[in-house]
């Protein structure tokens, strides 16, 4: 029989704000250095290095080496998508309800790791079922043969994604809208896409993301997207 997963493992390397401040702030999907994780988490740098080991212990965050430094990640999307279902649950930390403000920039659009969320991430995926590019099976997408034209036209290469390790096209709970956006291998490629073509922006050191002029344009021409209420 299957042994049941290790909740209380689980309880004790996240039970600490600092370890959840530093994994919130990998949630941006860039690797960090220590020093930099700990300013971010405001600790110091020796407290940060005992807690990032402890990270890196239990399956967390990954460390990498490159020249004098080592940056860290976060260990695979599944850690996103981890943090982002516990953000749904969590109470706010403004003296005022998040509820008040829905037009907050990291609500309107953002990175959960490497793709995009909020209500621009929801509203993509919506917009990609609703016209039968996508069909929502499971926990996951399908590509319809339609839709892999059309993914095509739009210059993703479809089937290198679906050959790599990484999940194809899986969900992930958006924490401030509620609903489910599209994430996994062609939930990166679609947000590296929109970058490239200027679509959006992305804010420095945050994971707030602008949508500029063109690229309101463009998605409500090509998808009907928009991110009035």
């Amino acid at each position: 029989m299957m042994e049941e997963p290790d909740l209380g493992a689980l309880a004790r390397a996240l039970g600490d704000p600092t370890r959840l401040r530093m994994l919130t702030l990998l949630m941006e999907g860039r690797a960090l250095t220590a020093k930099e994780l700990a300013y971010g988490a405001g600790v110091e740098p020796a407290t940060a290095t005992a807690h990032l080991q402890r990270l890196t212990a239990s399956g967390f965050v990954h460390p990498r080496a490159q020249g004098r430094h080592k940056y860290f990640h976060l260990a695979s999307e599944d850690v996103a998508r981890m943090m982002e279902a516990m953000m749904v649950v969590a109470p706010s930390t403004s003296d005022k309800s998040s509820k008040e403000k829905p037009d907050a920039p990291i609500r309107m659009a953002r990175f959960c790791y490497d793709h995009l969320a909020g209500r621009l991430g929801v509203r993509l995926t919506e917009a990609l079922v609703s016209r039968r590019v996508l069909r929502a099976e499971g926990d996951a997408f399908s590509v319809t043969p339609a839709g892999e034209k059309w993914l095509q036209s739009f210059g993703l290469d479809l089937p290198a994604l679906k050959q790599g390790r990484r999940k194809f096209a899986s969900q992930c709970l958006d924490w401030s809208e509620r609903q489910e956006h599209l994430a996994g291998a062609l939930g990166a490629a679609l947000a590296r896409k929109l970058t490239e073509e200027g679509w959006i922006s992305r804010h420095h050191d945050s994971r707030v993301v602008s949508v500029t002029i063109e690229g309101q344009r463009a998605l409500k021409e090509r998808l009907g997207v928009s991110l009035e209420r």
